[in-house]
């Protein structure tokens, strides 16, 4: 059976690694894409939905969600990791889509046509999910699942030292999906911050002949200069590959109920995700948390699912 999704994200270099597996994967239904302002500001990120689509040409193409301002958001994105457009620096054409509904009305109009089918993973800040949480509770019981990438259990943050990026960039937005009656999972940092790829990545690819092929080489190629010139680092990690993992082979991954809050008005520890972790805890459960992966298993399968994608294109 295929799972319907809708994808959130916020496109930069691993958004479109998780979007080009999504696209091509047989057993994902992805029935949209919408967007959100984080890795790059909101017009970007609507652009770059655009551009990947128009790009890889997928033989179904999902409806797009056009990405708000967002409120109260810090003066903080990720291109130095990304490069300018967030796509490394390619400049992938976009003819440019009008009339785009916004993010968030794409989700409702899909979980009301789909209730109870459709599960929500969340690449990015969760601005558009918040929205809905404020603007239109009524069909937060008609998602099956949120599944979020972010936050952190006990892994240093790598926004700030306290917060992950997603979780940084909109804590009020992420307050409100965490504390919402929805069923939620969460892949954190402890868990994809070990998903990290060497620069032999490049020579298990898709074909640089094939549209998946050649995006991935450019995309990737960037990725590991930045990691290198910006942090010192040779490899890259897949965070949202690794949580559209979490989707499709759950059983890859160790879960474990958690009460889980977001801290929104530290001055030092915005965006920190705090866990009631007492003997005595007195917080209600509220999410599944990963907190192992048989990464080996997994990189292969994230390795698999890119090649598929080449041979597809």
């Amino acid at each position: 059976m295929t799972r319907k999704i809708i994808i959130d994200c916020d496109p930069g270099i691993d958004d479109a690694a998780a979007l080009c597996m999504a696209l091509f994967d047989p057993r994902v239904d992805l029935l949209a894409i919408t967007a959100t302002a984080g890795t790059v500001d909101s017009d970007q990120a609507t652009c770059n939905v655009g551009a990947i689509l128009q790009h890889l040409d997928p033989p179904r193409y999902p409806r797009i969600g056009k990405a708000a301002v967002p409120e109260d958001a810090p003066v903080a994105d990720e291109r130095y990791l990304n490069g300018p457009d967030g796509l490394g620096g390619c400049n992938f054409e976009e003819t440019g889509r009008h009339h785009l509904l916004p993010s968030e009305k794409v989700i409702a109009e899909l979980l009301r046509k789909h209730p109870g089918q459709v599960t929500v993973v969340c690449f990015g800040p969760l601005t558009n999910l918040a929205k809905l949480c404020r603007r239109d509770p009524s069909v937060l019981p008609l998602i099956d699942k949120v599944v979020i990438s972010g936050g952190s259990v006990s892994q240093v943050g790598n926004a700030t030292t306290a917060a992950e990026f997603n979780m940084f960039f909109d804590a009020a937005g992420a307050r409100d999906v965490l504390a919402s009656a929805t069923t939620k999972s969460m892949v954190p940092l402890d868990v994809t911050d070990k998903m990290r790829f060497g620069v032999d990545l490049l020579e298990k690819l898709p074909n640089k002949n094939t549209r998946a092929g050649d995006f991935m080489h450019r995309i990737f190629s960037y990725a590991f200069r930045a990691a290198h010139q910006q942090l010192g680092c040779e490899m890259i990690p897949l965070y949202d590959a690794t949580t559209l993992l979490a989707v499709i082979e759950p059983e890859l991954f160790k879960w474990e109920n958690m009460a889980g809050r977001v801290e929104t008005k530290g001055e030092l520890t915005r965006g920190m995700t705090v866990f009631d972790q007492r003997m005595r805890r007195e917080w209600p459960l509220n999410m599944e948390v990963a907190i192992d992966v048989d990464d080996e298993a997994a990189k292969e399968m994230i390795v698999r699912g890119l090649r598929y994608a080449g041979q597809q294109t």
